[in-house]
């Protein structure tokens, strides 16, 4: 998913970036190193933890980031999911870029609710009072899913480069019809 969501960002990103609960899969962490600079050390990073910073009223002025990552959180706000989308258009600067990621066909995860899932046509829908879509997409799996349920820490495997690995089949295989994870990029 990231691979697909890095092939259409201008990388590193750089400016004003608003991190909404975490930035794992793009700055990297103890189990996973992104496969390239995602971010620019001179970027200017807001992290914005949920539920701490209510995402339906976020403490920023308009026009305030060039980008806002809101990865794996949508799934999880407690209230009108339209006005937390709104809000993330509303801090965005005019050409300013939301990356959204959520989960669709996932297991129950808490953090601290689990309240919703989405399609990408979900994702466009509320992405409508963007000016563009940059990107819309889902991935997933058959196998994956069975992995995923039968051992959750597989999700921060690296993905090894050398294709015969059943690791690497199984993160890069995907079938439109079961997309477990989906994502946005929408410019204002």
């Amino acid at each position: 998913m990231y691979k697909s969501i890095f092939s259409v960002l201008k990388l590193p990103l750089c400016g004003d970036i608003l991190g909404i609960s975490g930035l794992k899969y793009w700055v990297g962490s103890k189990n996973y190193k992104p496969p390239q600079k995602i971010i620019d050390d001179g970027a200017r990073i807001t992290h914005a933890d949920y539920p701490q910073v209510n995402i339906l009223q976020l403490p920023y002025t308009a026009n305030s980031f060039d980008f806002v990552i809101c990865d794996q959180v949508l799934e999880h706000i407690e209230g009108n999911i339209e006005k937390a989308v709104s809000e993330i258009h509303r801090v965005l600067r005019p050409g300013g870029k939301a990356i959204i990621a959520t989960v669709f066909m996932n297991p129950i995860h808490y953090g601290p609710k689990d309240m919703w899932r989405f399609s990408p046509d979900a994702l466009q829908y509320l992405c409508k009072d963007f000016s563009r879509v940059v990107t819309c997409d889902g991935w997933g799996n058959r196998f994956a899913h069975a992995l995923f349920l039968l051992y959750p820490r597989s999700r921060d495997w690296q993905i090894p480069e050398r294709t015969f690995s059943i690791k690497h089949y199984l993160a890069t295989k995907n079938d439109p019809l079961y997309p477990q994870a989906t994502w946005i990029i929408a410019e204002k």
